[in-house]
């Protein structure tokens, strides 16, 4: 008899261990789904690995037999079982929550996919949507055409196979021309499954792939190299903002997709996404898969069983599409591969640009990491010869130039004719420049709301969230509120004071709410738009995007969210309204990531004919951070940042893992967390430190406190070793720990 390990869905961090019986012994393979009992519950599971010999950890008279296989053929194919494997061990994830990470909850439901299969007595769920007729060309010799009749054929002709709802809104009798070629044998009309999803609701407009610059079509030769030798090879594509680096990708795919081979493109937020989707419809067509996860549950089945067959063979989405089952996966591009986007910081703490380092590796494919502003491990990974820096040092419009940038000094500038200091008077003045022009402007502040704080003028309170250790931000929405921008805590703005009665309240600080107010008075002309989460979370942020490409915008105030890669030619003004923000952050990374968004938010001035201007307002215009940004020296941050971290021994130079303990007694979280302190320190390797234990920085999260501590470590293996003894400690009930291996947020 055979025994297989299978990864159950419960957060347990092993596999458990079950016996194949007679009747499935040739089907129960690893990357198969299979029905097992789990204590007095029936559960779905997948099968990680088989074998002739019997666990040695558990009696053979408790080990249950396998209820039922579920596939004929594995749904998880080789190379992504062992990849989610390894990444489970990697971040010291329960199994059975990285294996739920590749598939889709349609796909992972005991009911759902017995009953599918009629093996339940229950009505078969309904994962295909209505049908839609698509219109082709049949091939035979075209007859002589008029009128409409000339123009649809050249459509179908040129674009391929179209839905007859698209031609229908391009042309008002293509319904009628359609069945008058369809009896003369030039079309075909057929009937197909709807494509799901918003991304494919509107007709894609082809496009012809534009001449490449010497650099990039150096880049995508190397790339391609790398493809038709099948080996697997690690790539950053440093190129300047504008510098084209999509386009690079484009032919990259399309080779990769000529070479009979699958290829992913990830991004860091929801929000670029369509972007990038309409650019590989217009290039590539319809058939490409979109993930993330504003999608629908049948949207997301319909995608994931699509790639499976090898129907589809691009996928396009955030960090949840690097676990898609894509069929012989030969390229994965990692768009903005510095962006903290790609963390997951709950459940599964994995880091996708990494692991798109170790997909590829395991597939034999290439892996492509893109940035204007490389991550320091990125660079490091240059620098230690594991991955070839291709350049893009010139924006790919030629017409177009890297943006002119002035630093405005708060320390003594006063405020604007806004009375706010946030609006100066440079910035106001550049302002009313573009407005004269017809251009439009972008106003970057990190802050949403209208004020980041409210204070009793009299005793000096706060108004503080009772759940969280922050203070409630203050909005204008439904006559004044008060919410906690941590646990979404909401209460209507009081008219005193919660410790003393006071009357008079104040509001500290500007958020984008109170900068959209100040403009809209300033400038009444002026058609202002705001785009941040309370406006436009997730994919509402595209119709915000699109009025600004339409050019019925002409200011655009918003949070980092208008930092990403958007592309918006008409703008020529950019304004960082507190570039000081982030460098006030407890946290190692913050010169770095200041110097990002800087460059970030920068790179979106200027990108057509007009050149654009800069202005960075800030009270340390001296910092690193800022006066590199201002000059777009890379080489010089970097070479600076880096002998920094490595005099104090933080990442590349080191490995950090963060212990976080939070439960809903303080005192019970405090003498919790330097018990485990203290078994790591009993624990101790040569080469590992270990920081704390103290109060996070949020002290207090969701009602829950919080506190933690740190293991600094020279090596890989030695951090390991240091943290599987934190792993195995038995934790009170009302307590949670968490491992967070390569942290990137230190709150």
């Amino acid at each position: 008899m055979d025994y297989v390990k299978v990864a159950v869905p419960v957060p347990l961090g092993r596999s458990f261990s079950y016996a194949v019986p007679t009747e499935l012994e040739g089907t129960a393979v690893p990357g198969c789904r299979v029905l097992c009992d789990f204590g007095r519950r029936r559960v779905l599971g997948v099968v990680i690995d088989r074998g002739p010999t019997a666990p040695a950890d558990v009696p053979l008279e408790k080990i249950k037999p396998l209820r039922a296989v579920v596939d004929a053929h594995p749904v998880l194919p080789m190379d992504l079982l062992s990849f989610l494997l390894q990444l489970s061990r990697y971040y010291f994830s329960p199994v059975g929550d990285v294996v739920r990470l590749a598939l889709p909850s349609v796909a992972r439901s005991a009911k759902i996919v017995l009953a599918d299969q009629g093996l339940l007595d229950n009505t078969k769920l309904k994962t295909v949507g209505r049908m839609v007729q698509v219109a082709e060309l049949t091939g035979n010799e075209l007859p002589e055409l008029k009128g409409q009749a000339v123009a649809v054929v050249a459509k179908l002709a040129s674009d391929g196979p179209q839905l007859v709802s698209n031609l229908q809104s391009l042309h008002k009798n293509a319904r009628s021309v359609l069945k008058s070629l369809e009896s003369r044998g030039v079309v075909r009309i057929l009937k197909k499954e709807r494509r799901r999803g918003r991304f494919f609701c509107a007709p894609a407009i082809r496009d012809q792939a534009p001449s490449l610059n010497a650099a990039q079509r150096e880049a995508t030769e190397s790339i391609n190299a790398a493809l038709d030798e099948k080996k697997s090879e690690h790539f950053l594509l440093h190129g300047v903002t504008a510098s084209g680096k999509t386009e690079v990708y484009l032919h990259s795919v399309q080779h990769c997709l000529n070479q009979g081979r699958s290829a992913m493109v990830l991004v860091p937020e929801i929000a670029l996404t369509p972007q990038l989707v309409s650019r590989f419809r217009a290039r590539l067509g319809d058939e490409i898969a979109v993930m993330h996860s504003g999608l629908t549950e049948g949207d997301r089945f319909e995608m994931w069983t699509r790639l499976r067959g090898g129907e589809l063979r691009v996928v396009v989405g955030a960090r949840s599409a690097l676990f898609a089952p894509m069929v012989e996966l030969g390229l994965i591009c990692v768009d903005e591969e510095h962006d903290g986007s790609f963390k997951q910081e709950e459940g599964v703490r994995y880091h996708a640009r990494d692991m798109a380092l170790l997909r590829a590796h395991r597939s034999g494919a290439v892996c492509v990491l893109g940035s204007a502003t490389p991550s320091l491990s990125t660079e490091a990974r240059v620098r230690g010869g594991k991955v070839t820096r291709l350049s893009l040092p010139e924006r790919a419009h030629r017409a177009s130039s890297m943006p002119t940038v002035e630093l405005v000094d708060m320390r003594r500038m006063g405020p604007g004719p806004a009375g706010d200091k946030l609006l100066s008077l440079p910035l106001c003045r550049k302002l009313e420049a573009v407005l004269a022009a017809g251009e439009q402007a972008i106003l970057f502040l990190n802050r949403r709301g209208f004020a980041p704080a409210v204070v009793c003028e009299s005793c000096g309170q706060l108004a503080e969230c009772p759940n969280c250790s922050v203070a409630l931000t203050h909005h204008k929405i439904a006559g004044g509120q008060l919410s906690c921008h941590y646990c979404d805590y909401t209460i209507r703005m009081p008219s005193e004071c919660g410790k003393c009665g006071g009357k008079s309240l104040g509001l500290e600080g500007a958020g984008t709410e109170r900068v959209e107010d100040q403009l809209a008075k300033l400038y009444p002309e002026a058609r202002i738009a705001r785009l941040d989460r309370d406006v436009a979370a997730g994919l509402k942020s595209e119709k915000i995007l699109d009025r600004m490409r339409a050019g019925e915008v002409d200011i655009l105030v918003g949070t980092q969210m208008v930092t990403k890669g958007h592309d918006l030619p008409k703008v020529t003004l950019v304004g960082v309204l507190n570039a000081d923000t982030a460098l006030s952050l407890p946290d190692f990374q913050a010169a770095e990531r200041t110097f990002q968004l800087l460059v970030q938010v920068s790179g979106r001035a200027g990108r057509a004919e007009d050149p654009g201007v800069v202005m960075i307002q800030t009270r340390n215009p001296e910092h690193p951070a800022v006066a590199m940004a201002a000059t777009h020296n890379l080489a010089g941050f970097v070479k600076q940042e880096l002998r920094d971290r490595k005099e104090l021994r933080y990442p590349p130079y080191a490995f950090l893992a963060l212990v976080r303990i939070d439960g809903p007694l303080e005192h019970e979280v405090e003498a919790f967390a330097a018990r485990l302190a203290a078994v790591a320190q009993k624990n101790v390797i040569t080469g590992v430190d270990i920081l704390g234990p103290a109060p996070a920085p949020l002290a207090r999260l969701r009602g829950r406190y919080r506190y933690r501590f740190m293991f600094r470590a020279t090596a890989r293996k030695a951090l390991r070793e240091a943290i599987l003894p934190i792993v195995r400690a038995e934790v009170p009930r009302k307590l949670r720990v968490s491992v967070d291996v390569d942290p990137v947020s230190m709150l």
